[in-house]
């Protein structure tokens, strides 16, 4: 018997444990993978030697993450490994946008809008972490309140009217575009500027790292100390029912809405499984990994000093690539995210080596390859890219969803981040977290803040979780 179980091991689910944990919980945690991390994890996709991440790679928000902050993760193996600058944006016929730490560094490569970039972020940096931490919850009253105001005011407004708003010249327009993209949404949606604040202020507060060994490495450090704390795990267990977990207090799932009914619907009311089952997940991910013969040749060589580099052109270019995606069609020049994670960690591929990693939006369960489209824009950046790549892995939107359930539709931020799923996701309640079953919990990125490795979505739910267990019996759920 336990106090909680909880159902997969991705950042969110480890994190829900650990929280348990250290507050005295015996909690188990079942993952129906064979190794635990969810989007984290780490492998040989292409040739030997050439270490490649499933899902997650830079971890803008991991580093940052209020949650994460609090735990000896580097004591249990977790090394950050931080590049000179965040992302860089290349341009046609103009030398790249860089988004470093330094705010005056990054005004200086956006000739005329660099007193407003400055102007934008220097407030919001007077406490950050302060600010991540309203930021990266659920609905409710900040602690504070001023600086919250000062954020999500602004953000409130669709990524594209923030940029054309607040800058005059093409370089930061393209350069907040690429950050506000995290949001696989359409740019002209309200609310989307609110992400792209959110990532080009992460940058300014801490450099885009990469974590060493891999993401697995993130995985492993958090199940190393889960261990340490007491907590247990299986893997290779894939729950199809309640009545194969074992007898517990409160079950926590990191899973979607879908396998959440799966599992549960035999004591969950009709009403709140047919609003689980409209929640909408979003356009999917395709996604290249390399194994390269020496390191991407960026027309602008800067754009090797960046863990992420933004592959789309202009405002209305990437603008009109996420639109696409969203509306189930398929850009002929699509906004590609690459990750360049052996620029800054040599274990990920032989000597002189290195790996890449690119994917673009698509609609959700596309099945269109998108290898040529994605190398366009590559060569159109990076001349020649091609003829350096030894070696391909694609991974389509299927693929992604068979290696983990969660990414429906290879959607794999947990469900769609627009403005009626911000902060009611995956449906209307006071406690997103909460089911109307008093012993069931929901922890997955499909709640808020929503999809990143950050945990915080674990956190919150182990709060929530904290709060009921007391008087509940462990008992079998049938």
């Amino acid at each position: 018997m336990y106090d909680a179980v909880v159902v997969g091991s991705g950042p969110n689910g480890l994190a829900a444990a650990i929280e348990l944990a250290r507050g005295g919980a015996s909690v188990h945690v079942i993952e129906a993978a064979d190794t635990f991390g969810g989007g984290l994890r780490s492998g040989e996709l292409t040739l030997p030697g050439f270490v490649h991440d499933h899902c997650s790679a830079v971890h803008t928000l991991g580093v940052l993450s209020p949650f994460f902050r609090t735990l000896p993760l580097e004591q249990h193996g977790l090394k950050w490994l931080r590049p000179q600058a965040s992302a860089a944006h290349p341009l046609d016929d103009a030398p790249a946008t860089m988004l470093y730490k330094s705010l005056e560094r990054t005004a200086e490569n956006l000739d005329e809008d660099g007193r407003a970039w400055m102007n934008t972020f220097a407030p919001l940096l007077e406490n950050s972490h302060g600010l991540l931490a309203d930021i990266l919850g659920p609905l409710s009253i900040p602690r504070h309140p001023f600086l919250m105001a000062r954020f999500g005011l602004p953000g409130l407004v669709s990524a594209a009217r923030f940029a054309r708003t607040k800058f005059r010249g093409a370089r930061a327009r393209a350069l907040f575009a690429g950050c506000a993209a995290h949001s696989i949404l359409p740019l002209d949606f309200a609310a989307t500027a609110a992400v792209g604040e959110l990532f080009a202020l992460a940058a300014h507060i801490d450099d885009w790292p990469v974590a060493a060994g891999g993401s697995q490495s993130i995985a492993d450090a958090l199940v190393s100390y889960l261990r340490s704390l007491g907590g247990t795990l299986t893997a290779g267990a894939r729950i199809a029912h309640l009545r194969e977990l074992p007898d517990a207090r409160a079950y926590l799932f990191d899973t979607d809405p879908l396998q959440l009914i799966a599992i549960a619907e035999s004591v969950l009311p009709s009403g709140y499984v047919a609003k689980l089952r409209r929640f909408r997940f979003g356009p999917g991910v395709f996604k290249i990994d390399y194994a390269l013969d020496g390191p991407i040749p960026w027309r602008d060589p800067r754009c090797l000093e960046a863990s992420t580099v933004h592959v789309g052109g202009t405002l209305d270019e990437i603008a009109a690539s996420e639109r696409a995606a969203w509306n189930g069609e398929h850009a002929d020049a699509p906004f590609v995210m690459v990750c360049q994670q052996s620029q800054f960690d040599p274990s990920r591929a032989p000597a002189g080596k290195h790996t890449g990693y690119a994917y673009c939006h698509v609609p959700g369960g596309s099945t269109r390859d998108m290898t040529d489209a994605i190398e366009k824009q590559f060569d159109r950046f990076a001349p020649g890219f091609r003829d350096h790549v030894l070696a391909r892995h694609v991974t389509s939107p299927a693929d992604l969803e068979r290696r983990n359930p969660n990414y429906v539709g290879g959607a794999i931020a947990g469900g769609a981040a627009n403005l009626p799923q911000l902060f009611t996701r995956p449906v209307v309640r006071w406690n997103p977290y909460i089911t109307p079953h008093p012993r069931l919990f929901l922890c997955s990125a499909s709640t808020p803040p929503g999809g990143g490795v950050h945990g915080m979505c674990g956190y919150h739910a182990a709060v929530a979780a904290r709060k009921r267990m007391a008087g509940i019996r462990p008992e079998p759920l049938r």
